[in-house]
């Protein structure tokens, strides 16, 4: 009978079998991920060769083999990455690993190996996502098709009122196609502020759809002043006056002025032209520009008669200006507080000028359009809605004055630039600032670079040389495409 031998640690043939289980399970590991990597390799192939030799052609249906090829890649990637995952390991665990001497070298020798490999795949997953970046790049996804990071996320959830909540949702094309403009939605849009006047948006937005509009411009300019521009459109008719007449026709009502029934009142303290016009009434609810509206007197001259002395007034000529450029300026804008003078008076020199402007406490908007001209209600915090180099002219007065902030005006002054055409002329008509601002905002419109053809500062005679006057007549240089 044998007897039945017990190995000690100690025994060198107990170390043998050690070693000997030791060395044969490295091999299986590295054995097992050599085939591993060649399983992936073949798969790799196999992707590649789908390129030239694809199921396209045997499946009608394009979405279906778009979809079949992307899900696809996907599972190949996939189990890429787990591969990648699985020789990482391994390779750390032959790092850690104490080994026999003889065994060492063939073991380093695999190890290398299946560094190569690692480096291989790693690399065709890298250049299989730097290919889908770039493939999805090629195409413009809106913002609001993204995914969601949170459920408020949705612009129309912040509302209560339906109206709001229907009004900022996307609107998917019916034919699920691109519609001539490029996009697959419309994407209407509300100023960022809109979500901080809340309680005074959804006022405004609550009304019967069909019916009359709610007598609130005064709201909608309210919430257009403080950021919520644009406002949302809405499904109701807007209040026109009870009475409303037949306008004069346009040989008579650049210089007269309109009919009172054409005009909503409610909102303002004087309740007819006359009270606006007349140069004694002192609560007529706006000081900016509070002659406007006296059309002989005060308007009239504007522009193409100098009061005083030339030498201690900031005023140019139309004649001087237009002499510039002859017959070079043809449309413009005047972003001013006003009733349309300057439009008008260009319109004599054939010059089409759109009026921005905004109901300050008195119907501009709706005098400039009476006298047969073109009101553009805008705000300051607008963009400017013309493309870029279009415009001849832009002149400005009684607007941008020593309230504005500096970085306000520069927004402001480099999107004129962007509208201006190079050639075209900027017109800044009797700016007024505290004396010691004066050179900071002279440096602002100094920044433009842009040729001085006419520049005074004279002193505000009723403030004692505490104000000063700065007008200017400058020209855009050509900029060479870069």
């Amino acid at each position: 009978m044998k007897s039945l031998r017990i190995l000690s640690p100690e025994d060198p043939a107990m170390t043998k079998q050690i070693v000997n289980t030791t060395k044969l399970k490295t091999w299986r590991r590295v054995y097992f991920l050599i085939f591993v990597a060649g399983a992936v390799a073949l798969l790799l192939s196999g992707a590649a060769m789908s390129k030239f030799f694809t199921l396209k052609s045997f499946l009608g249906n394009e979405s279906f083999y778009s979809s079949f090829n992307s899900g696809n890649q996907n599972e190949v990637i996939k189990t890429v990455r787990t591969v990648i995952q699985k020789i990482q390991e391994e390779l750390e665990n032959l790092r850690t690993t104490e080994l026999d001497p003889t065994t060492s070298a063939s073991v380093f020798k695999q190890g290398a190996f299946l560094a190569d490999v690692l480096g291989l795949l790693e690399s065709a997953v890298a250049s299989h996502d730097e290919g889908k970046n770039r493939q999805t790049s090629n195409f413009d996804v809106h913002p609001l098709f993204k995914e969601k990071k949170r459920s408020d996320d949705e612009p129309a959830d912040y509302f209560l009122r339906e109206e709001i909540r229907k009004y900022v949702k996307i609107k998917p094309n019916r034919l699920g196609k691109q519609n001539f403009m490029g996009a697959n939605a419309t994407f209407t849009s509300i100023g960022h502020a809109c979500f901080a006047m809340k309680e005074e948006l959804e006022e405004y937005m609550d009304y019967d759809v069909g019916e009359i509009c709610n007598d609130d411009w005064k709201l909608a300019q309210r919430l257009m002043v403080h950021g919520c521009d644009p406002l949302p459109r809405r499904r109701c008719f807007s209040r026109a006056p009870k009475l409303y007449s037949q306008p004069f026709p346009i040989n008579e009502s650049m210089w007269k002025l309109p009919d009172d029934r054409n005009v909503r009142w409610s909102q303002y303290r004087c309740k007819n032209f006359k009270c606006l016009a007349n140069t004694t009434t002192t609560s007529k609810g706006f000081f900016k520009c509070s002659d406007c509206f006296n059309l002989t007197h005060h308007e009239m001259p504007r522009w193409v008669r100098l009061d005083g002395d030339s030498n201690q007034t900031s005023d140019f000529l139309i004649t001087d200006v237009l002499g510039i450029k002859p017959g070079e300026i043809r449309i413009g804008l005047d972003f001013s507080v006003g009733t349309g003078t300057f439009a008008a008076r260009m319109r004599e020199f054939n010059v089409t000028i759109v009026s921005a402007t905004i109901n300050f406490g008195a119907p501009f908007s709706e005098m400039i359009a009476l006298r047969g001209l073109v009101p553009l209600y805008l705000t300051i915090n607008q963009r400017l809605p013309f493309f870029d180099n279009t415009i001849d002219l832009i002149h400005t007065t009684r607007f941008l004055d020593g309230w504005i902030d500096f970085v306000l005006l520069d927004f402001i002054l480099y999107d004129w630039d962007r509208v201006l055409r190079p050639g075209g002329l900027l017109w800044i008509d009797s700016f007024f600032c505290l004396k010691e601002d004066l050179y900071d905002y002279l440096q602002a419109f100094e920044m433009l670079r842009y040729k001085k053809h006419k520049w005074v500062v004279v002193p505000k005679l009723d403030k004692d040389d505490r104000e000063m006057f700065f007008s200017a007549v400058l020209e855009k240089p050509p900029r060479p495409f870069r």
